[in-house]
């Protein structure tokens, strides 16, 4: 970086993140500033971006809040968050706890193997479309068959109205996208539609008889048969924890997915050494994991004031956890700017950690790597086939399009 440059990191400049320019601005900030304050027109936000920081701030439940949001700006909140107390993701303990374990049930291990399972199925399809055509553009032709199959064996949906679904999650995460959504008006009125289209297609779903017990379950039903604290959930708390679970793990996995497979096609070696040993594909998933850091950031609210790093923060102060630049971070991981598949250990961020590491871990493990698997398999090599649109965000790494060409397949 220049030195223009390391004097205005602008961590709300999208095109940084659009041009990939992001990593070294938070290298920047983790060795020369790394409990940083960053101005901005709502009053600013505190940017934490070295690894240990940002594990202490996830498991300091009491000075750090989760109850405003995990998201910067643009929400329908206003001082606080509609869903606080309410959703998993905005809620601080005790009802942290009860929350989680509220959605605990659909997470166990016979669902998670539905979920892998059905997104067996749909990758197969995609990529014996994908392999036919000699190619296409991989974000949308192959990995979001990865949100579909989870969400088909997760929610109950058939492929249709897990598409339906899955388009309203993407415009609800690209909300400040305009390949995705019309970027015109005020942005928290945008999002504020976005989410209530998906509240209102759960809602739609409510009236739906409930399975009997013992009988396959999937989203409203955990969510309506549960108990919180003796009593039965609310409707609200219903539906916002299933928009958390439609938007919080089936998002990042196609985002995920996609930025995995053009690491491996921008690492020729490392795609030949997974492909020459399979018995690396879990740790290629977590370095994947590592690498593409989907999830930059979380938010969090001092509740008090409070010392991080050599700097004091204030109650009311909002403070950022930046996973995309712990994960970089030379004290924890050696080389850490080299895409290496064989790493071990790699103890990174990206799904959180402490009661905030992120409940779907299982499942979207095993998407990925059910994806990784078949590529080897099939031995379906892809090279770029073009420029790829990344996505209009600096809350989810994701990808829009990735264009490939087939290679190398039987």
């Amino acid at each position: 970086m220049t030195t223009a440059e390391q004097e205005h990191v602008d961590l709300n400049d999208l095109d940084m993140f659009v041009q990939g320019r992001q990593y070294p601005a938070l290298a920047w900030l983790r060795r020369h500033d790394p409990v940083h304050w960053h101005p901005a027109a709502d009053g600013g936000f505190w940017v934490l971006t070295r690894y240990d920081d940002v594990v202490r701030a996830y498991r300091d439940h009491v000075g750090l809040s989760s109850a405003h949001g995990a998201v910067l700006g643009g929400s329908f909140r206003t001082d606080g968050d509609t869903a606080a107390g309410l959703m998993l993701v905005a809620s601080d303990v005790p009802r942290h706890r009860l929350l989680r374990q509220l959605l605990h049930p659909l997470f166990a291990p016979a669902p998670v193997e539905r979920v892998r399972a059905a997104v067996d199925e749909r990758v197969d399809a995609a990529l014996d479309r994908l392999v036919a055509a000699g190619g296409g553009d991989f974000a949308a032709d192959v990995a979001v068959q990865l949100p579909v199959g989870a969400l088909s064996a997760l929610a109950g949906l058939d492929r249709a109205a897990a598409t339906e679904l899955i388009g309203m999650t993407r415009r609800m995460v690209g909300y400040r996208d305009p390949a995705l959504v019309d970027t015109g008006g005020d942005e928290r009125t945008r999002l504020a539609w976005l989410q209530t289209e998906i509240l209102e297609f759960f809602h739609d779903r409510l009236p739906a008889r409930s399975r009997p017990p013992g009988d396959e379950q999937h989203l409203l039903d955990v969510l309506r048969s549960g108990e919180l604290n003796g009593r039965s959930p609310s409707e609200a708390e219903i539906l916002y924890n299933a928009l958390n679970v439609a938007v919080g793990g089936n998002e990042t996995s196609a985002h995920t997915a996609s930025a995995g497979v053009e690491a491996l096609m921008r690492h020729p070696d490392q795609d030949a050494r997974l492909r020459a040993d399979p018995g690396l594909l879990d740790r290629a998933v977590e370095e994947i994991l590592r690498w593409t850091s989907t999830n930059a950031y979380v938010r969090r609210v001092a509740t008090r004031d409070l010392e991080l790093g050599a700097r004091t923060v204030r109650a009311g102060d909002s403070v950022t956890l930046w996973n995309a630049a712990a994960n970089r971070d030379e004290t924890q991981f050696h080389a850490p700017d080299t895409f290496d598949v064989t790493r071990s250990p790699n103890r990174h961020l990206s799904f959180g950690s402490g009661i905030h590491r992120c409940i779907g871990v299982g499942a979207g493990t095993a998407e990925l790597r059910t994806l990784f698997a078949k590529l080897i398999e099939r031995r379906v090599r892809l090279v770029p086939a073009g420029p790829v649109a990344r996505l209009r965000s600096n809350f989810i790494l994701g990808v829009n399009q990735l264009p490939v060409e087939v290679i190398g397949a039987p």
